[in-house]
């Protein structure tokens, strides 16, 4: 029991490991609605973050912070912005710098010199990085890149895929000056020999899977949590904002790749079991809750769905609730790759 009670102390004292990453794409009202956000919802969140003191903290800073095992802000908070979209331009980039607050926008170049879709112009960007907007790398052409092209050799894809990434970052660093070589893939796509490359160019890669980030977070992976969409609603996103991550020993099964002989796949992590009841941990695949085995060591899990992934993305999301902290819920989120994904 008082081992129990100094735990709790020293959980409730202890400098802050965690914080969370946000991910916007649009903001307008006249866009798919998955990806959107209005101007409205925009400046209800930032509302939220500035009275119940949550410490928004430029995305660079915040990952080499964790990165060195050093205290962040409590309720310290990234936001980013997917695509280089021109309504990012127009319309948040006002309210952001309104309100005071440091995000990134990961572009792709290429889609930028060839004015593919609605994105915004270098001369845009280059203003956005004089006002101290982080610019970073989001892959020359926006392309799919954890795994080959049909045809494609795996030597051919793995040159593709560092010419994308290194070309992207030389453009960036070209039209802002800006070089911070953290890359978010691509609609949130991965694979190992791509995180083995990423981090081969000493690169950060960042995904879009839920979940909050830590010192344990793999700097391959990094999470964000969506704030468009049905997300955007502020009942959805305070919930989010009070996260926490596990502390991973060990990622035993966890590789987002799928085959059909590993389908439904299986997630299997090693934690460490201090602020939360292992009996509460409880996963969840669409709609399924999947109640996880816990194996001899009484720190490592296994989860599966009981139904095949469908082709395309899917994601394993587990939580639960904190000991020491009231309201807060741990939570990772395993993305999976089945196929040959659509956009």
């Amino acid at each position: 029991m008082l081992l129990s009670l100094l735990l709790l102390l020293w959980l409730l004292c202890s400098p802050a490991q965690a914080a969370v990453i946000l991910i916007y794409h649009h903001i307008a009202e006249d866009t798919p609605r998955v990806s959107s956000t209005t101007e409205a919802e925009l400046r209800e969140h930032l509302d939220h973050l500035k009275e119940h003191n949550f410490k928004v903290m430029p995305l660079d800073v915040l990952l080499q912070q964790l990165q060195n095992g050093e205290p962040v802000p409590h309720n310290a908070v990234a936001i980013t912005f997917d695509d280089g979209y021109a309504n990012n331009y127009t319309a948040a980039h006002p309210i952001l710098m309104e309100y005071g607050v440091p995000y990134t926008i990961f572009i792709s170049p290429g889609d930028i010199d060839n004015r593919t879709g609605p994105v915004m112009s270098w001369d845009q960007i280059r203003r956005m990085s004089e006002d101290g907007v982080l610019v970073a790398n989001h892959a020359m052409y926006h392309e799919k890149m954890a795994q080959p092209e049909p045809g494609e050799s795996k030597e051919a894809w793995l040159q593709r895929m560092r010419a994308t990434i290194l070309d992207a970052e030389r453009r960036i660093k070209e039209e802002t000056g800006q070089s911070h070589r953290l890359l978010a893939y691509p609609y949130g796509e991965f694979s190992p020999r791509l995180e083995a490359l990423v981090k081969e160019l000493g690169f950060i890669g960042i995904g879009q899977q839920s979940g909050a980030v830590g010192p344990s977070t793999k700097m391959t992976r990094v999470p964000r949590f969506p704030a468009a969409g049905r997300f955007a609603e502020m009942s959805d996103l305070a919930q989010k904002l009070r996260t926490l991550p596990f502390t991973i020993v060990q990622h035993r099964q966890a590789d987002p790749m799928v085959t059909s002989s590993q389908n439904p796949p299986t997630l299997s992590l090693q934690l460490e079991v201090d602020d939360f009841r292992p009996a509460q941990l409880r996963c969840f695949a669409g709609m399924e809750v999947i109640e996880p085995e816990w194996l001899e060591d009484g720190q490592t899990f296994v989860a599966q769905a009981s139904k095949p992934l469908r082709q395309g993305r899917a994601r394993y999301n587990c939580t639960a609730p904190s000991i020491s902290k009231r309201g807060y819920f741990y939570w990772y989120s395993q993305p999976w790759l089945y196929g040959r994904s659509s956009d």
